[in-house]
């Protein structure tokens, strides 16, 4: 098998069998690394051709084994040792007890006594099991920096001898926000990958989608969980247009909008329909009609640019952020015109140098205005920042006109 067969099995499986582990033994490092170790023994018995016929049952099992030798070099693993014996068996569970146990996972770790952005990024990676590379972009800060925030997770859940573990049901709501923003970012990074081979995670996306679909089970009326939901599928929705038979990025601008997926676009306006009816405003709600509104339009340009800026003012109340505002610059440009939008954002500078779409934005501003000596500066600054190939290779392109 080679590096790019066993990374796929990686990402396949890898975040199941993990959350499986965790949820068995109430302890997400030591499944973590448990499950590190098994890939570990993969690379070197696998290289040889000896691949099993069921690639997650073999890591299941050799994750499971991982962590029964670890727990019983750690005299206060005796009592997780029993509890793992008695529960775990040998075979890999189905996908639908994996999606509940993933899920359950993501509320245990998203435990109050960090804090949320903490609780955020340590259940990206040691539940869902995105890179602190990944966190970090999410975050907009440097992985150095994220590596740090990841071990005072760590420490500080240990200091307080924190319970890791599913919370009662009374418990849920009050761990909401922070669940639905760890698979919203999960989400993001299967849709459009922040660095790697591949352009896009559909596995990671549909992943999101499941537990999202599952939380709307669980919490049926809660309006940002059918917020969230809605803004997935509008997103999803424009899959098969995202990218070219050469695998290059289409800007929605550019993409067939006859190819959309209009039974997916119907579902998510009912679920947002219901959501907005519970005139109970939130992020994901204001998000998914944006979205909304893009896929109702004929054309890029046509779009209700001036309905899109309001949300964009609405979302910077609910969730104040640079990044609201450098979106609302875009419907500016088309309401306003390009100087108005590249006013709006260089007060951003100082805060999103680091953020190549930034500097892309920038950049058509600049080239809208005939500035093409700055354009062709911001371009190649963006395409530095960029770690996605597709988003490198339209910058590229753009470069070379």
């Amino acid at each position: 098998m080679d590096a790019s067969q066993l990374e796929r099995v990686y990402h396949e499986e890898a975040t199941r069998i993990r959350a499986a582990l965790a949820a068995r033994i109430g302890d997400v490092g030591l499944a973590e690394d448990a499950v590190q170790d098994a890939f570990i023994e993969a690379i070197e018995h696998w290289q040889d051709g000896e691949i099993p016929a069921n690639c997650g049952g073999w890591l299941a099992t050799t994750a499971r084994r991982k962590a029964i030798d670890r727990l019983r070099r750690a005299w206060v693993g005796q009592q997780k040792l029993a509890l793992l014996a008695a529960t775990m068996t040998d075979s890999w569970d189905g996908t639908d007890a994996a999606d509940d146990e993933l899920l359950g996972m993501v509320f245990a770790c998203c435990h109050p006594v960090l804090p949320r952005e903490s609780q955020i990024a340590l259940t990206l990676r040691a539940v869902c099991g995105l890179t602190t590379a990944q966190i970090a972009a999410a975050f907009l800060v440097a992985e150095p920096a994220m590596t740090q925030r990841l071990l005072r997770a760590r420490r500080t859940l240990r200091d307080a001898h924190a319970d890791v573990r599913v919370p009662d049901p009374d418990q849920l709501a009050e761990r909401l926000a922070e669940v639905l923003a760890v698979v919203y970012l999960v989400f993001n990074e299967g849709y459009l990958a922040s660095a790697g081979r591949q352009p896009a995670r559909r596995d990671l996306a549909a992943q999101a989608v499941t537990l999202t679909r599952l939380l709307h089970r669980l919490m049926p009326r809660e309006p940002e969980v059918l917020g969230l939901l809605a803004l997935e599928l509008l997103h999803e929705s424009r899959a098969a247009t995202r990218f070219d038979g050469w695998g290059r990025l289409v800007r929605l601008a550019d993409q067939d909008r006859t190819r959309w997926d209009q039974e997916l676009i119907a579902e998510a306006t009912r679920l947002l329909d219901q959501a907005l009816a519970m005139r109970a405003s939130g992020p994901y709600q204001v998000q998914a009609a944006i979205a909304a509104l893009h896929a109702e339009a004929p054309d890029y340009e046509n779009t209700d640019w001036r309905q899109i800026r309001m949300l964009y003012d609405r979302l910077q109340e609910l969730t104040p952020s640079p990044v609201v505002l450098l979106n609302r610059a875009v419907a500016t440009r088309y309401v306003q015109g390009p100087h108005a939008a590249l006013a709006e954002i260089e007060p951003l500078a100082p805060e999103l140098d680091g953020y190549r779409l930034f500097h892309a934005l920038r950049a058509g501003l600049l080239t809208g205005l005939g500035r093409d000596d700055d354009a062709r500066t911001a371009s190649e600054r963006a395409l530095a920042l960029a770690g996605n190939p597709a988003e490198r290779e339209l910058l590229a392109r753009r470069l070379s006109f």
